[in-house]
């Protein structure tokens, strides 16, 4: 018996005990079927809802209702030094939002080009793709989740099979003011599927021109011999047909001769970090060594409560791309040693 049968006999036989008419019955299991060949969850309404994320009716509708205020705004330091502000929501939201996440749309596939945000994928895989290229060419999409639309997400979820009220149900979970919030856990994913038509018009044409290019987010990159000026005007053209643009000040294309950086890594012939952000760690390293945690803290006005758990994380990165890394190997095991 397969999963839809096996769900039309549960569905019918206590539909019928609740006194529901064969046509009502009908109807339900026709709007059923397509959700459940894919493998989704069936959600009739946001009382069924409410029952599969175990959050009363009132919460749901408050939440959509009343979006900003249930959210926590903070700030983080971006690599330029500059903020960028976050928006996570309160722990009863987020859990929804993850139930969303978990249970539809990590069951949708994406492009295989996108890197960020997929289980199993990294920087590392975005990056080492286009090491020892002639040229390497790097685009920015602006104000990336800022910018993605309510009613193009709305669709993505009414495309898969949800009525029209389930689809605006969704979308207004994972929105805040009417934006997709940096910081909630659906807003990465649900990025990564709005531009799958997109991944694949670019994807079309690099292979056609024996181009790389992989998608790290917003950041776009390509390498190979490559024309950088047909390659923006494809890129701002598709981009246009979700309502995005590029950041016209990020665009860099980089010869040989020069340092070739991609998110911030080096692939002219390895994936590595910048010499000086290498260099930094270093000395940070040395001055621990031959002084001690607490001088050094003390002579450098270091404010950081969790120092250590910050240089190890720094470390940790350059490790994820260079694993075998021996000199920052034996660094990471002295600072676990100091913890």
């Amino acid at each position: 018996m397969t999963t839809q049968q096996l769900y039309a006999e549960r569905f019918t036989q206590k539909a019928l005990e609740n006194g529901f008419s064969s046509d009502y019955i009908n109807k339900c299991l026709s709007y059923a079927n397509p959700l459940l060949e894919n493998n989704l969850p069936v959600v009739y309404n946001i009382d069924h809802l409410s029952g599969l994320v175990g959050y009363n009716i009132s919460y749901i509708k408050r939440a959509v209702k009343f979006q900003k205020y249930f959210y926590r705004e903070f700030e983080i330091e971006k690599r330029n030094g500059k903020k960028r502000t976050l928006y996570e929501p309160l722990p009863s939201l987020k859990e929804i939002q993850l139930w969303i996440l978990n249970e539809i749309l990590y069951k949708l596939k994406v492009s295989r080009y996108a890197k960020a945000y997929v289980p199993k994928r990294s920087i590392k895989e975005h990056t080492i793709y286009h090491t020892d290229e002639p040229f390497v060419l790097t685009l920015d999409i602006k104000k990336f989740f800022n910018s993605i639309k309510f009613e193009y997400v709305e669709s993505l979820f009414r495309n898969i099979g949800y009525s029209e009220k389930m689809s605006n149900l969704f979308t207004k979970l994972c929105f805040r003011d009417n934006e997709l919030p940096q910081g909630a856990p659906t807003s990465p994913y649900i990025s990564n599927l709005i531009l799958k038509e997109f991944d694949s018009a670019v994807s079309n044409y690099c292979m056609g021109n024996k181009i790389k290019f992989t998608r790290y987010a917003d950041d776009l990159a390509f390498s190979g011999n490559l024309n950088a000026e047909e390659i923006e005007k494809l890129v701002k053209d598709e981009l246009s047909k979700i309502g995005l643009e590029l950041n016209d000040d990020k665009r860099k294309l980089m010869e040989p001769n020069q340092p070739q950086l991609i998110s911030g890594i080096i692939v002219n012939k390895k994936a590595q970090l910048p010499k000086k952000v290498r260099n930094s760690l270093r000395n940070e390293m040395y001055y621990i060594k031959k002084f001690g945690l607490e001088n050094h803290l003390e002579q450098t006005k270091q404010k950081k409560t969790n120092y250590i758990k910050h240089l190890l994380g720094r470390i940790n990165y350059l490790l994820q791309i260079n694993p075998r890394d021996k000199e920052f190997i034996e660094y990471r095991k002295f600072l676990h040693e100091l913890k």
